[in-house]
């Protein structure tokens, strides 16, 4: 991305990656039971949260069947294959082998809290994570993207403490003087994160990504943020929830998935990258004054609940003086100045990049049906993820006379 956030044309080639030739053309089930991927079954089963034992049942095989298809040790039949298809809403050219595919382990995704999701709710993030970064390797063989620019990141590793202090806050201060951000307000922070090669998605319409809650890596060429829907009716969440995870992609090369001592380190750089200590201490009111409160939160664009927490970690309030705090804050819950803002008013809040990559790529002769075929996957797949509505007419009815009025 240039300085103003617009990606630009080239052409590159992937590293360290799986690469072969797949045909365009659509071939029989016999020729794909021959290059038969397993990795990919057990992809597509994970993006549609099914178990193994489910999957069994629809194709009239057994649980230890699909164990074998997955580990490789035996093949499906050709004639289960078009069903298997579309059981899991996948093109039969999805299963064959040769595309690039990064592979991700969960253990390698920051993941808050274990024990709100379900193994296969996490299963599900990982596996729509490596699909994002398919996409993103699709629009990078076409389109020049930022390059990575996060302290301590090569090569799809992360090296905590070679180029930025271990410590949260201080590792926060150092991130702000390397991107040149300064000391006040951190103003369209999603897009200042794309522009420093970071990919971030907030996927749509899927209860069990909701449920998952955001999570990161730093496991891929590219590092990624997937911002959650339960994180967008309240655009202050969702900037904190951004700087938490960069704070994950920062700070811990080694994922420990609901490790409180990592989220709470993620939580303190969030606060710091943020609200800065000396930049905000000024500010903030010496009591709890919920109104100063509400302007400080417009102003630096974080949540009075946050604000509060930063004047207690700070030490202007006691904890019994936040606590009464916290309590009339819940009882203005929905008031002017105090009510979630929606993610959808703040548009520099909102991921662009790969939609911007596949807009400047389809000036160039790419079309939505060839990057499907070329990723193997639904069309409607590839709209969801790069945030695209679909290109049907809208019908609309007009009385060709004037109609008396009717409750609706």
């Amino acid at each position: 991305m240039n300085e103003d956030n617009q990606p630009t044309l080239f052409t590159t080639s992937g590293r360290g990656l799986r690469k072969g030739r797949v045909s365009l053309g659509q071939p029989s089930p016999a020729a794909v039971h021959e290059v038969f991927d397993p990795a990919r079954l057990t992809q597509a089963r994970n993006l549609v949260g099914m178990t193994k034992r489910r999957l069994a049942d629809e194709l009239g095989v057994t649980p230890a069947a699909v164990s074998q298809y997955e580990m490789g040790t035996n093949r499906p039949r050709p004639d289960l294959l078009p069903r298997l298809a579309e059981t899991l809403n996948v093109p039969l050219t999805f299963f064959l082998s040769g595309r690039p595919h990064a592979r991700l382990d969960p253990s390698a995704a920051h993941f808050r809290s274990l024990r709100s999701t379900r193994a296969y709710q996490r299963a599900k993030a990982v596996a729509f994570t490596e699909q994002v970064w398919e996409l993103t390797y699709a629009l990078e063989k076409r389109v020049q993207l930022p390059m990575v620019d996060l302290p301590g990141f090569t090569g799809g590793e992360v090296h905590p403490g070679t180029e930025l202090p271990s410590d949260p806050a201080s590792a926060a201060r150092a991130l702000r003087v390397a991107w040149g951000l300064g000391t006040g307000p951190i103003t369209h922070l999603v897009r200042r994160l794309e522009a420093h090669g970071i990919v971030v998605i907030t996927p749509q319409r899927d209860e069990d990504l909701r449920s998952v809650d955001a999570f990161s890596t730093s496991h891929l060429p590219r590092p990624m943020i997937v911002l959650t829907p339960n994180r967008t009716d309240d655009v202050y969440r969702h900037r904190f929830s951004a700087a938490h995870e960069l704070g994950h992609l920062t700070l811990h090369g080694e994922a420990t998935p609901g490790d409180i001592t990592q989220e709470r380190e993620a939580d303190a750089f969030a606060a710091e990258f943020l609200t800065p200590r000396e930049s905000i201490l000024p500010e903030l009111p010496s009591r709890a004054d919920l109104h100063k409160l509400s302007q400080l939160r417009n102003a630096w664009g974080v949540s009075v609940h946050s604000l509060l927490y930063r004047c207690r970690e700070l030490g202007l309030l006691s904890d019994s003086s936040a606590s009464r705090a916290y309590q009339r804050l819940n009882e203005l819950k929905g008031q002017p100045g105090f009510a979630p803002e929606p993610l959808a008013g703040f548009p520099s809040e909102q991921p662009a990049l790969l939609s911007q990559a596949f807009s400047l790529a389809c000036d160039h002769g790419l079309s939505v049906t060839e990057l499907a075929r070329e990723l193997a996957w639904t069309v409607p797949q590839v709209r969801q993820i790069l945030g695209i509505e679909g290109d049907r007419p809208i019908l609309r009815l007009v009385s060709s006379a004037p109609q008396a009025s009717e409750a609706v």
